[in-house]
């Protein structure tokens, strides 16, 4: 345990360490005697460097641009892969397993070694991978890398040791996956193929062994050309010309039929008697038109020809469907009999598998599911159902229903929040599902031990809110909130929101939760928010609408010495902009006085309606377009449910709401908070006027406004290949310009009047990065590669001061104050912190009827960069928490002996520091710069510069092993954590080598040492850094490898052994052991040991339950040998009793013949 004292001598402040900047804002002057000084404050900070440690934990959702597919028939688990090199291995709830290529290399085909505990992968660089999945971390033990030929496709044979690799050349190699070093054996085109054939015939586009006999290799060819191989031989059985490109091939399991997809549609079904002609060609969805020809058909991707023992085999194929017929979905097509079942998908086919009870391709295969892979989703439908239903998938897959836009992380929340959300989530899921339970069932997985409630909060695109559970590592759906329910959907091409071309008006920019209160607040990109109550019950509600016009006009911007002598907060109607309503008004209701276009973005539902159980509205906030401009999309918002307020700023100011009593209480401008303590010497020039002359410079500046101003657009912009994808974002120019042609023509015309100008401020500028883009527009907005402003205390002329962060809290709003009040923290873009006190009645019946009044700013501090969090410490470090209200439930029966009155719950700064008296510790933390400040002295503690080069895109306060730290992620990647209140450097990691726009927007801290991020469009990623955390995430994490008995062979019977060839005493090893077939050549491909190899032996030889595990497969196959020797034993004795009892029946009838009647 550490022990930290501070001490304070005259002005210079010392911290220990060496670490920390010496501080050059505050005073000491004017300090109450009952507040503590420094001399005073004696803080014992318990975290240390080895508290930390960073490290990926899960990842949630759907995988992102996947391209294989594969299943392990026995350990029932499915390993899908990516473009980006990702693969996802999956199981019964909770085994979900991310595993990560470090070429990046886009996965080509995913290859199980059934009930071994491994998988092979095939990866566009042409190199083979061997994953060991026997540990709850899959690793690689090998890679093999393939030098002078591309992969094309790969088959590994049940309980083989010999994986067959198909090359784009047409060759085709053998791989030992033991010691996966490429055997001498080769087959190569120009053998595989006849002499007489002058074209090559392609690519290898299928391989597979018969399900008759395992010496018989049968290769296809992209061109066309089926070749089967006799392996022993060295020779080919029969070769097969067809006119069309082949694209699959599947056996009937009795080894005498195969079936091949077309790139014409068509489907042959060859017959091993006869291969010079096709036994039968099918165009399933080829008709016959009116002059005798078929209609052309697209190609059918792939074909699975499975048998049933007790109905018609099933063919499944996937594409196939006529071009004439636009605007068909993809479509899988399930012919079973007579039967054809197309099931239209919503995304294209990608893959696509049959799941079959045994592993044995020469039994009936008896399938009983089909896994569709589609682009952007994971479907399993039930075979065994003549409808055809789709089983209920368990995993997060629907994250991005619609694209995500925001995410609010909420760790160790009341214990039941999430039961009642569930229930009521429950009441809207969708039905139909296959009463079946979930087929992928493989892996074992328990509840950690350290688990508390976690709650996600995801908003999306087209206003929609999702509530996850998200304790121990799982992910499920706890309720869907439609923030669009509230208004009256907008009219194509009529309103503000066309004027803007806003495709998703609706889009959530922002969320603020309050779970002991149930207070849920929205912030959407049509600078909206909504206010939500939770409720048990259904209701009859009219949602009221206030209207606040929050802009700057010509004669609001004062200079401070005109302002000097006047409290800016005194009379909040006595300063500009006005607030819309000051008191109840009436939904939709307008400004008498206003212009004739103080208008809001949407329209309000102005009737009573009759909302479900849940969150229901209860307020909407809309700012008001003025003079044909659009108002500035919302910056910062923080809601305090004892207060019963709601604040929220954007570049041209701030507005405090009162929800209780659905009135604007405060609506100023930025330059007015300062009042007489503005610390910048500013222009009295408009911003209206000033973006009438120079619009286009000023859009250029680098302005230091938050990373928030950013939200609005969809984190799910690619910016892969430079352009923005997202639904969310905005055209360049709408509207007619303002500004005549010139010089500067160009650039003064890049926004028009419709465009809301807000988009032209970012801070996150001067990221040390640069991402790929290919428009000049897109490039501004989107990428971090512009430098910063040199002087951050310097302001520009014409740039707007945005309100980056609010935060509610008991402090002291003057220095000479003796007992903390409510306040409200603001923090601007330009690094500076305003301190404004309220005056709330506490009295139940007076807070329902009395004003809420606001006094003069009583403290201006200064930072580097943009101002993003405050947070309250006592004078023993332990955080604060802001007051809140107890939840009661608005719309449950009335109770006379109990009337409905609000329980508050405060957190004084005061309430346990008696022996160091009164005062608190304010953490603000910017950009670049994070400050501890002794309140209400004022006094600036400590000063930590947290990055010179880059900048803070999210900082929180965290609780972590019942002591507190600041956590950072800053744009370069780094994540970084600080002791509080000393601000030491506990831990810095370079986590993310390249941070993009989606993940600086949706990175968020939570407490107990966990943070996520969006890592795609469809996926969230979940980080820690706690070292308890890392340590303990073995046991939490499921097992993807469970010890199954691998199930038996179906008895052949004597006639099918003894008659149907030598299939069983196939020996690979004696054709493809280096032996027999010799040493391949050096140069074709590389060995690569795995890193995982050291530390999987490790893994799977740590503890009791490894070694019986290891016992029992090694008896299993001891068995299994065992078993195949007893039954070629037994086939032996049954032999020779057949040639005993014919020899002795030759005996008996040759006895009594003489030698010469022979």
């Amino acid at each position: 345990m550490k022990k930290f004292r501070k001490v304070l001598d005259g002005l210079t402040t010392s911290s220990p360490g060496g670490t920390m900047g010496s501080p050059s804002c505050g005073s000491a002057a004017g300090t109450p005697t009952a507040a503590p000084t420094p001399r005073d404050i004696d803080v014992q900070e318990t975290l240390v460097s080895e508290n930390f440690q960073l490290c990926k934990t899960v990842r949630h959702g759907f995988t992102y641009q996947p391209t294989a597919l594969a299943f392990d028939p026995v350990q029932k688990i499915l390993a899908i892969g990516s473009r980006s090199g990702g693969v996802r291995i999956l199981g019964r709830p909770g085994v979900d397993c991310y595993c990560q290529h470090e070429s990046g290399a886009a996965v080509l085909q995913l290859q199980f070694l059934i009930n071994e505990g491994a998988l092979v992968t095939a990866c566009a660089d042409d190199t083979l991978h061997l994953w060991n999945l026997r540990q709850r971390r899959p690793a690689v033990l090998h890679s093999l890398k393939f030098n002078r030929e591309r992969i094309t496709f790969c088959h590994l044979p049940f309980q083989s040791k010999w994986l067959y690799v198909g090359t784009e050349r047409g060759n085709t190699h053998i791989v030992n996956i033991e010691s996966f070093i490429l055997s001498g054996y080769v087959i190569m085109w120009n053998k595989a193929i006849e002499l007489s054939t002058k074209t090559h015939p392609g690519p290898v586009v299928h391989l597979s062994d018969s399900p008759k006999d395992e010496g018989k290799l049968l290769i296809g060819f992209e061109g066309g050309t089926i070749v089967q191989w006799d392996l022993r031989a060295k020779k080919a059985d029969f070769r097969i010309y067809y006119d069309e490109a082949i694209h699959s091939v599947s056996w009937h399991h009795e080894g005498k039929q195969f079936m091949c997809s077309h790139s014409d549609g068509s489907l042959t079904l060859w017959n091993l008697r006869n291969t010079t002609k096709p036994f039968q060609v099918t165009f399933p969805h080829g008709k016959i038109q009116k002059d005798g020809r078929k209609e052309s058909c697209k190609p059918i991707l792939k074909v699975e020809y499975k048998t049933s023992r007790n109905s018609e085999p099933f063919v499944i194929f996937s594409g196939g469907l006529s071009y004439d017929k636009a605007g068909r979905r993809p479509a899988l097509t399930i012919m079973h009999g007579k039967a054809i079942t197309v099931l239209e998908m919503d995304y294209p086919i990608v893959e696509f598998m049959v799941l079959c009870d045994t592993p044995y391709i020469n039994e009936i295969q008896e399938p009983y599911a089909v896994v569709v892979l589609l682009e952007k989703d994971l479907i399993v439908v039930d075979l065994t159902q003549s409808n055809f239903p789709v089983f209920e998938n368990p995993y997060p897959m629907d994250i991005h229903e619609s694209p995500v836009t925001c995410t609010a992380y909420f760790a160790d929340c009341p214990p039941d929040i999430i039961p009642i959300l569930y229930s009521i989530g429950a009441k809207h899921k969708k039905t139909g599902y296959s009463q079946k339970e979930w087929p992928i069932a493989g892996g074992t997985w328990t509840l950690g031990s350290h688990t508390y409630p976690e709650i996600i909060i995801t908003g999306h695109a087209d206003g929609s809110i999702k509530f996850w559970d998200a304790s121990a590592f799982t992910l499920q759906m706890l309720y869907k909130l439609k923030t669009s329910k509230v208004f009256e959907k907008p009219k194509l091409g009529e309103g503000r929101g066309a004027d803007l071309g806003e495709e998703d008006p609706f889009a959530v920019q922002m969320v603020s939760w309050c779970p002991h209160s149930r207070i849920f607040c929205v912030v959407g990109i049509s600078a909206h928010i909504i206010l939500y109550r939770f409720s048990k019950y259904d209701a009859n509600t009219q949602t009221v609408s206030l209207e606040v016009r929050l802009q700057c006009e010509p004669e609001d911007i004062i200079t401070p010495s005109e302002n000097e002598n006047n409290p800016c907060f005194s009379e909040p109607g006595s300063h500009s902009p006005q607030p819309h309503h000051q008191y109840p008004v009436s939904p939709g209701s307008r400004t008498p006085d206003g212009a004739k276009d103080s208008t809001p973005f949407l329209k309000v539902k102005d009737k009573t309606v009759r909302v479900p159980p849940g969150y229901q509205s209860d307020l909407v906030i809309q700012l008001l377009w003025v003079d044909g401009e659009p108002p500035q999309q919302i910056t910062s918002l923080d809601i305090n449910s004892a207060y019963g307020l709601l604040a929220f700023g954007n570049c041209n100011g701030l507005a405090v709401v009162d929800y209780i009593q659905k009135t604007v209480i405060l609506c100023i401008s930025t330059v007015d908070l300062y009042g007489a303590t503005d610390p910048y010497q500013r222009l009295t020039r408009s911003p209206r006027r000033n973006r009438q002359s120079t619009s286009g410079l000023t859009e250029l500046t680098d302005n230091q406004q938050s990373i928030d101003m950013e939200r609005s657009k969809s984190p799910t912009s690619d910016h892969v290949n430079g352009h923005c994808t997202s639904p969310t974002s905005q055209p360049c120019s709408a509207g007619k310009p303002r500004i005549p042609m010139g010089p500067e023509g160009p650039r003064l015309t890049r926004r028009g009047p419709g465009r809301p100008p807000f988009r032209k401020a970012q801070s996150a500028a001067c990221m040390e990065i640069s991402l790929p883009v290919s428009h000049t527009e897109e490039s501004r907005e989107n990428s971090f590669s512009r430098s910063r402003s040199s002087s951050v205390s310097s302001i520009d002329r014409d740039t707007k001061e945005a309100i980056t962060t609010l935060q509610f809290g008991e402090s002291y709003g003057r220095k000479s104050d003796a007992l903390p009040t409510p306040c409200l923290w603001v923090g601007t873009s330009l690094g500076v912190v305003i301190l404004i006190p309220l005056s709330i009645p506490m009295d139940h019946e007076e807070r329902m009827e009395d004003p809420v009044t606001v006094g003069p700013s009583g403290a201006v501090q200064m930072l580097k960069g943009s101002v993003l969090r405050f947070a309250f410490l006592d004078c023993n470090g332990a955080l604060i928490q802001s007051p809140y209200e107890i939840w009661r439930d608005q719309n449950a029966p009335e109770d006379p002996d109990r009337p409905r009155r609000r329980k508050l719950v405060h957190f004084s700064p005061s309430s346990s520091q008696d022996a160091f008296g009164e005062g608190h510790l304010t953490v603000v933390c910017s950009e670049r710069q994070a400050k501890v400040f002794l309140m209400p002295s004022q006094s600036c503690l400590f000063v930590h510069n947290i990055t010179e080069s880059s900048f803070v895109l999210r900082a929180d306060v965290v609780s972590l092993c019942n002591s507190v730290c600041l956590a950072c992620f800053c744009a370069n990647g780094h994540v970084m954590t600080l002791s509080l209140p000393s601000l030491r450097p506990l831990m810095d990691v370079n986590y993310l080598p390249l941070t993009d726009m989606r993940i600086a927007r949706t990175f968020c801290f939570t407490n107990e040492g966990q943070a996520l991020y969006l890592s795609s469009p469809t996926e969230i990623q979940r980080i820690t850094y706690s070292q308890e955390m890392c340590d303990n995430l073995q046991e939490m994490l499921g097992e993807l490898f469970t010890p199954i008995e691998t199930p038996e062979a179906q008895n052949r019977g004597f006639l099918k052994g003894f008659f149907g060839g030598n299939a069983h005493t196939f020996d690979r090893e004696e054709l493809f052991g280096e032996a027999a077939a010799g040493k391949a050549s050096r140069s074709l491909a590389q060995h690569i040991p795995g890193q995982g190899g050291v530390e999987g032996m490790k893994v799977a030889a740590s503890g009791v339950v490894g070694d019986l595990a290891r016992a029992r497969i090694a008896l299993d196959e001891r068995g299994q040998r065992l078993g195949e020797l007893e039954e070629r034993t037994t086939l032996m004795m049954t032999s020779a009793e057949t040639f005993s009892k014919h020899a002795h029946e030759l005996m008996l009838k040759c006895k009594d013949k003489k030698w010469y009647q022979f």
